[in-house]
């Protein structure tokens, strides 16, 4: 069997099965390379289970921060006795009820030109000039490539000031034969603010009164007008409130509602807000069950368990966080930051209380009655206890600071260090695996030698001829 080093080392004189005796003893040499091994694997086990504690503790951390907000259950659903508006409700909605009859819908101008085979150059000081107006009178020069129903498609449609989108359709043939389009012309915003005029010029044409107006020409059409939504609150009252929007939303219609219609109506509708008091509840109760995944990856972690090893002995193992400073003292941070006193008043008031076992519980009918009762009272307690959940929350997963975060990158560095003591190791054993593999080389030689020598001596007694010795 051949040695790692390429040499014949097996006892070919000797008998002796070598290449064992030397993996032998390299596993004898080897054993603090073992040992280093095995602290980078126990020590890569716990960096992971740090990760993955850290990483909880910055979800909880984001959860509170959401929750500690003045407005964090000021949640509010919405509701439309039409399926045509709809509508949502930000934290600064109040609970009510309004009526409001859709009077149009917002829509963006659509026109189409005459059929034609080129673009029309009458009027015009250039072939290809084209003009977009605006509905605040501003003028948009175009100048097409050619006269070419494509060229101007293009140049209108790669204009990043004309708001206009171009679309060649086809219309048929001329008298001649020749193939025929018209072109249409869309506002890409909806409202009046979006209404626009095409001119057959420049703008200098335009002003001079000797361009041609595309949409009001002969065969020419307007296929929608550009027009704003509107809603009317208080119809048929001395307080009849008429309000319009560019698009067909709303921003704001009352304080942090917003309403969306889809087409005009006579008849009234009503939209109705309420205080949304499962979506503020779930805000609570979120928090807990995310402090109680923490309390339960840390307790997991740290169990001890009793086992037996192959010998029947009983084995007493902890977990990766088992006598953990750190983790310990992040738990009670968090436990503490969760059921302590707020302003002399107990969490326990809006249902948070922390059990026997340190895990907490949510009592939602107790919070639920709590928020009816005393919303604001409610909101100043559960944005004081997220906040400090938070605080602690931080000072443990921080990505620059966070203890937690000082913990793994130092677990990291062991690592790196080890797996360097690990590498100058194996330099180590392969020089003396190739030393141990030398010698027996040289035992061998040498056993080779002295065999020689011995069968020498051997046939030269032989040859040495018999002396008869009498009595």
């Amino acid at each position: 069997m051949a040695s790692v080093s390429g040499l014949g080392v097996d006892g070919l004189v000797s008998g002796l099965d070598t290449t064992s005796l030397i993996n032998s003893l390299m596993t004898a040499e080897a054993q603090p390379q073992t040992l280093l091994k095995t602290e980078v694997t126990d020590t890569q086990t716990k960096i992971t289970a740090y990760q993955g504690l850290n990483q909880q503790i910055a979800g909880l951390a984001t959860l509170a921060t959401t929750a500690q907000s003045s407005t964090s259950l000021a949640l509010f659903t919405t509701s439309s006795s039409d399926a045509s508006v709809t509508s949502t409700a930000s934290a600064t909605a109040s609970a009510g009820s309004f009526d409001l009859v859709v009077g149009a819908v917002a829509q963006a101008k659509v026109g189409v030109s005459a059929a034609m085979a080129t673009w029309p150059a009458a009027g015009a000081s250039s072939a290809a000039a084209l003009t977009i107006v605006k509905a605040d009178g501003t003028s948009v020069d175009i100048t097409p490539s050619s006269n070419s129903i494509d060229a101007l498609v293009t140049a209108v449609n790669t204009s990043s000031t004309a708001g206009v989108r171009a679309l060649k359709v086809a219309a048929g043939t001329d008298s001649s034969g020749a193939a025929q389009y018209r072109i249409q012309f869309s506002s890409t915003t909806t409202g009046a603010q979006g209404d626009f005029q095409v001119y057959s010029g420049t703008s200098t044409d335009v002003a001079a009164g000797s361009a041609t107006n595309i949409l009001t020409a002969q065969g020419s059409a307007v296929i929608k007008t550009a027009q704003d939504a509107s809603v009317t609150l208080y119809a048929g009252t001395a307080a009849e409130q008429k309000i319009t929007s560019s698009t067909n939303t709303f921003s704001d219609l009352l304080p942090g509602v917003n309403v969306t219609v889809s087409k005009a109506s006579s008849d009234p509708v009503t939209v109705s807000v309420a205080q949304d008091a499962t979506g503020a509840t779930a805000v609570a109760s979120g928090l807990v069950t995310s402090l109680n995944s923490v309390f339960a990856l840390i307790s997991t972690k740290s169990a001890v368990v009793n086992s037996t090893d192959s010998s029947g002995n009983n084995v007493v193992s902890g977990g990766p966080f088992t006598g953990d400073s750190t983790v310990r003292g992040a738990n009670d941070a968090l436990t503490s930051a969760a059921s302590m006193p707020i302003n002399g008043h107990s969490p326990s008031e809006i249902g948070i209380s922390i059990n026997k076992d340190g895990t907490l519980d949510f009592d939602s009918s107790k919070f639920a009655t709590a928020l009816a009762n005393d919303p604001a009272g409610t909101q100043s307690m559960l944005s004081a206890l997220a906040t400090r959940v938070a605080d602690a929350s931080n000072q443990v997963s921080d990505k620059y600071s966070g203890q937690l975060t000082g913990v793994i990158t130092g677990q990291q560095s062991l690592v790196t260090n080890l797996n360097d003591q690990v590498s100058q190791w194996d330099i180590r054993l392969a020089a003396r695996r190739t030393a141990l593999e030398a010698q027996y080389s040289n035992l061998e030689v040498q056993l080779s030698q002295l065999n020689s020598q011995s069968s020498s001596l051997t046939s030269s007694l032989a040859s040495v001829p018999a002396t008869y010795t009498g009595a």
